[in-house]
């Protein structure tokens, strides 16, 4: 087998058989297929895309490409759930514990953030003490005995992805529905869950900028995880402005614990919701409605703010700060962005909005950079709120002083402020499964 005639037959629309994808991957992981091969095949599939068992056979070749995670030592149903990434989006901290708290275990791998969007492993880890590298042994330890464990990808975990995504960063072939969809399963199915909740955003700060990409993407990705065995549905949610009132780690922690003491901003209170609910009918916790009742029993009666205490305490953290989220310190320095006129925020670029906040200091350039817990941003006003000139649009937080100019007028450009207030955006825009998709 020759890797250039796999490349022709791609380019010319062809279609590549299961011991073709599995040769490519296996020798790409083993060294033995350049990258500039590589490159080539990945650009062919740009162009001409995959059929769904092409996808399906390299998502299987990427996911058994390394590390294969056995949960069966975790009693009970294991429900996973991954967001294609936004803006403020701090849904694992609230709706994890609330999941565990009906019963119902979440053992999930997380990653890091890079650029505009941020990373769950981030914002724990601005809890002191907080450990988010447990071995495995501790890994399985922690969800058997608190029902919740959230850390970072360790060991390895799909090879091939990261090889192949870090190919595509360079050779502008990220944006391919198939080859997102199979980076993300690839991963997921590796994790070993029993069900998976994909939470796939669309809009300015969404990697899927149209409605019409989000639901490609999630067929493409529930028809994956199905026909891995695996119970997946999609959400479809809005991220044309950064969800909730904060951008930043130690912030977005803070607003997570709001969400769990029955407060917190009216969209994320309603996304967490949905994720939450999902995810128990998933796990076969009743039906839709049922599990809807439980996330709210569970949030006001405070179990689902006590079992995130039980998981930082378990990975050694420091829940005090939990318990009296004021104690986190406070960047020294701090800037308002004021509104230059009358009228209602029409649009908000939730992406650039997401740069101010890693100009800041809250987000890494690189993965090397060295994050700033303090910094953020808190938003003030949001899209469809009527401003007067003069009035603070959002409070920006840093611990270098001089980051504040730049960051300060990045934000104010993603700001549009209109005559008219625009029509509201629903927070749940449709409910995606295999074989059908409901719009709300």
């Amino acid at each position: 087998m020759r890797m250039v005639d796999l490349i022709e037959k791609k380019r010319d629309g062809g279609e590549l058989d299961e011991q073709e994808i599995r040769w490519m991957i296996r020798g790409y992981v083993d060294g033995e297929i350049p990258d500039y091969q590589m490159s080539a095949m990945l650009m062919a599939i740009y162009f001409q895309g995959m059929t769904k068992k092409e996808t399906s056979v390299m998502t299987d070749a990427v996911t058994h490409s390394g590390d294969v995670v056995d949960l069966s030592s975790i009693r009970g149903v294991k429900v996973d759930k991954h967001s294609t990434g936004g803006v403020g989006d701090k849904t694992t901290l609230a709706i994890a514990p609330i999941v565990a708290a009906c019963g119902v275990k979440v053992a999930k791998m997380s990653g890091r953030g890079l650029g505009h969007t941020g990373g769950t492993v981030d914002k724990m880890e601005s809890i002191p003490g907080m450990r988010t590298d447990l071995n495995e042994e501790e890994f399985f330890s922690v969800v058997n005995r608190t029902g919740i464990s959230v850390i970072g990808q360790s060991g390895n975990l799909t090879p091939a992805d990261k090889k192949l995504y870090a190919l595509r960063d360079v050779t502008a072939t990220v944006n391919s529905i198939p080859l997102i969809a199979v980076s993300i399963m690839g991963k997921k199915l590796a994790a070993g869950n029993d069900a998976i909740l994909l939470d796939v955003t669309t809009g300015s700060g969404a990697f899927m900028k149209t409605m019409e990409e989000a639901v490609a993407l999630a067929k493409e990705m529930t028809a994956i995880g199905e026909s891995a065995g695996k119970r997946t549905v999609a959400l479809i949610t809005d991220m044309d402005q950064p969800l909730g009132n904060t951008i930043g780690n130690i912030l977005e922690v803070q607003e997570a614990v709001e969400i769990l003491r029955g407060g917190g901003p009216k969209d994320l209170q309603e996304v967490c919701l949905a994720l939450a609910a999902d995810m128990l009918f998933l796990a076969g916790q009743g039906d839709m409605q049922t599990c809807r009742d439980k996330v709210h029993e569970v949030i006001r009666d405070g179990r689902a703010l006590e079992k995130l205490v039980e998981m930082v305490e378990a990975q050694g953290g420091d829940s005090s700060y939990i318990r009296d989220t004021t104690k986190f310190p406070k960047a020294p320095y701090e800037t308002d962005v004021l509104a230059d006129r009358d009228g209602y925020i029409v649009h908000m670029n939730a992406q650039e909005c997401g740069v101010a906040s890693s100009m800041l200091g809250a987000g890494r350039e690189t993965k090397e950079s060295v994050i700033d817990m303090t910094a953020g941003i808190v938003l003030l006003k949001k899209t469809g709120d009527e401003v007067k000139k003069g009035d603070v649009l959002a409070r920006l937080y840093t611990s270098q002083k001089e980051r504040l100019e730049g960051a300060s007028k990045r934000y104010q450009q993603a700001i549009e402020i209109g005559e008219n207030r625009p029509e509201h955006r629903k927070e749940i825009l449709a409910r995606v499964e295999k074989e059908e998709v409901v719009y709300f």
